[in-house]
């Protein structure tokens, strides 16, 4: 065997075993994502069984249902920071294990321990929303989209995962609602498990040579994307908490309110995947952001006043558009920056501030029900996102990059 035929063989080799670990990762990321949405959708089903259960009220599941969406914005700007000091591999590693406590200790079946463990939780949720678009924009830059893509499907699986069987798996256990929101540790605790090698062999003084960025406070688009994650994120997360109960309200049997919910992020699955590589194939995404953020909230309007008998085909208008939205609003953070260092500290930014923003969606909906005895101010809030988040979607969908600025 001459030279040449060994340098090309060793070279194969090589390349197979880098599509190997590509392959892993992208894997691993998309397990690690589908764990960041239970604690949301499996609080939601359980709600009308909490509140009969214990001493909570309808504003205070308002602000059980808010914390953890709080938590996501407090927490976020704290990711990118650890992440350059550890690196992604270990933080993430950290926060799979922080999220099977959190998880863990909500199954207690004490008020304490469930706002204590939702707490947890989410400061975990936080970080992996963050570190996600970075590590994508760094290990998958000619895929980024379709990455992208792929985990923001990972995200909404998991999320229909736990308000499908969530109900059914208390009812089959003849359990507590307690256990119905734990059993949910099992599935990050594994993760953690299979994340854990990759995670020890990375380099823990990666993130600390890197040059950190300046500041985005300055930049206008920065604050469009920010918004923009912000206001979305508010129309999924009233999805989350409240779409059930919601339907429950109206008549409609637990099991399938919570079916009805399923199906509805299950569709997000499919447009997640399907959405960013479409819309990075047009000049800009602005069109794409907008009309998703119309059909997600005038879906969820016709939730709430559009006769009962109708809800399974706003049920999956509201899926589509929602689950465009979300993908779109985690592609325009990979792709209004220009290196993953930039990613990540847009992330942190989007995130961080827009998940505070977030927040007040879920909160807004528990104490308008607990003034007016019902849902219907909900759907005017909705209108009212929606058209929010379709005017930052247009800004943001522009085909410009954000500019990290020094201080002065």
């Amino acid at each position: 065997m001459n030279t040449a035929e060994t340098c090309a063989r060793g070279a194969t080799a090589e390349t197979g075993t880098s599509r190997a670990t590509q392959l892993l990762l992208g894997l691993s990321l998309m397990l690690i994502a589908f764990n960041l949405r239970p604690l949301f959708s499996s609080l939601s089903v359980l709600l009308p069984e909490v509140l009969q259960q214990t001493s909570l009220t309808s504003s205070g599941a308002g602000y059980l249902t808010t914390l953890p969406v709080l938590c996501l914005g407090l927490f976020a700007p704290f990711a990118p920071r650890v992440s350059r000091r550890i690196g992604p591999e270990r933080t993430l590693l950290i926060m799979l294990l922080l999220l099977t406590a959190g998880t863990a200790l909500r199954g207690m079946g004490d008020m304490y321990s469930l706002f204590i463990g939702t707490t947890m939780a989410g400061a975990a949720i936080a970080t992996g929303n963050v570190l996600l678009p970075s590590v994508v924009k760094r290990d998958f830059p000619k895929h980024a989209a379709l990455m992208t893509g792929l985990y923001t499907m990972a995200l909404c699986g998991g999320a229909a995962s736990a308000a499908a069987f969530t109900l059914p798996l208390v009812h089959f256990f003849d359990e507590s609602w307690s256990v119905g929101l734990g059993i949910w540790a099992l599935p990050a605790a594994l993760v953690a498990v299979i994340w854990a090698p990759q995670a020890l062999r990375s380099k823990p003084g990666a993130g600390r040579a890197a040059q950190r960025p300046g500041s985005l406070w300055r930049d206008p688009l920065a604050w469009q994307v920010t918004f923009f994650m912000g206001l979305q994120s508010a129309l999924a997360y009233c999805v989350m908490g409240w779409m059930a109960p919601i339907l429950r309200d109206r008549g409609m049997d637990g099991v399938e309110a919570g079916y009805v919910l399923s199906v509805s992020i299950l569709l997000q699955v499919v447009t997640c995947l399907l959405v960013p590589p479409l819309a990075v194939r047009c000049r800009n995404q602005s069109l794409f952001n907008a009309g998703l953020a119309l059909l997600a909230a005038v879906a969820l309007a016709g939730l709430v006043f559009a006769p009962l008998s109708t809800v399974w085909v706003w049920a999956v208008l509201q899926g589509i558009g929602q689950g465009g939205l979300f993908a779109m609003a985690m592609t325009v953070i990979v792709l209004r920056s220009p290196d993953s260092l930039v990613a990540a500290q847009l992330s942190g930014m989007a995130q961080g501030v827009g998940y505070v923003l977030a927040a007040f969606g879920p909160l807004l909906i528990g104490v308008l029900h607990s003034i007016t005895g019902g849902y219907a101010a909900a759907g005017w809030l909705f209108a009212f996102l929606g058209m929010a988040t379709a005017i930052n979607g247009w800004g943001a969908g522009r085909a410009i990059l954000v500019s990290s600025h020094r201080p002065d």
